[in-house]
């Protein structure tokens, strides 16, 4: 871990119940940063739900190519269309900006502050040279979509915040993302559940650009909007600072079966 500071931005993330913040994956080619986007509202993508009732049957080889297009476009729709489409992974595709940077071992860096003793910033190498913790969860959008025995793998984020020790008074952590946008938040206990990850990997491949690569958060019990795609800055707080869907009405606590409205219990 390099200590100072770095950029603390927002993050791109699925709809309203992704990962992350709910997609994912693909391509991760070397391209120059794009200038960040202005953030596309809920609204956009409310006026393109009726696509999602459209299915798609097509044999094994068209299924791969509408996986590869999908993956390709998601990058280039400032509008989000292409995630109300089904694909082979079973992921949508979503980004509240119109454009997002790409990263990689030589440009990518998490910096780690707020309330506590030690900030610092780690490489791409760095977090993959830490312990690994692998676990296999479904994936649950709050709007419905789920991707069952999804693998996910990375470095517990109660370790991170173990390295830079929280202070005396902190209460939550919140999570900003390269986008320029995106952001979400969670109290300290949550954050130091052993099902919350740092996630450097899923599906047994690295984290590709549009699923939110080369690192994104993974709350494993929450619905999938939580875990911020791009993660950029982990910022030690006093209290739980409203995310990007939560400032839209989502609910802050988003325990999978129990939150917006449903009655269930969370799922642990």
């Amino acid at each position: 871990m390099r200590g100072g500071y770095g950029n603390l931005t927002g993050t791109r993330v699925p709809w309203p119940g992704e990962g992350t913040r709910v997609f994912d994956e693909y391509v991760n080619s070397e391209q120059p940063e794009e200038p960040r986007g202005k953030p596309i509202g809920r609204r956009v993508l409310l006026g393109t739900l009726g696509l999602g009732a459209l299915g798609v049957a097509t044999a094994p080889t068209l299924q791969r190519g509408l996986e590869s297009f999908l993956a390709g476009a998601s990058d280039k729709d400032p509008t989000g269309l292409t995630g109300l489409l089904p694909n082979g992974g079973g992921f949508r595709y979503y980004s509240v900006t119109s454009s997002v940077p790409r990263k990689n071992a030589d440009t990518y860096r998490l910096t780690v502050d707020g309330l506590v003793d030690h900030p610092g910033t780690y490489t791409l190498v760095e977090l993959r040279a830490l312990p690994q913790t692998r676990m296999v969860r479904d994936v649950q959008c709050v709007t419905g979509w789920r991707v069952p025995d999804t693998p996910f793998e990375g470095v517990r984020l109660s370790r991170l915040l173990d390295a830079a020790g929280v202070r005396e008074g902190a209460g939550a952590v919140r999570f900003t993302c390269f986008d320029g946008a995106y952001s979400e938040s969670l109290t300290l206990d949550q954050a130091r559940r052993a099902d919350v990850l740092v996630a450097l990997r899923m599906q047994d491949k690295d984290l590709g650009h549009a699923h939110g690569g080369p690192v994104r958060l993974y709350v494993a019990p929450m619905y999938f909007y939580k875990s911020a795609k791009w993660l950029s800055g982990i910022t030690v707080t006093k209290d739980v600072k409203p995310g990007y869907w939560e400032e839209r009405g989502y609910d802050v606590d988003a325990w999978v079966g129990r939150s917006n409205g449903r009655d269930d219990e969370p799922t642990t």
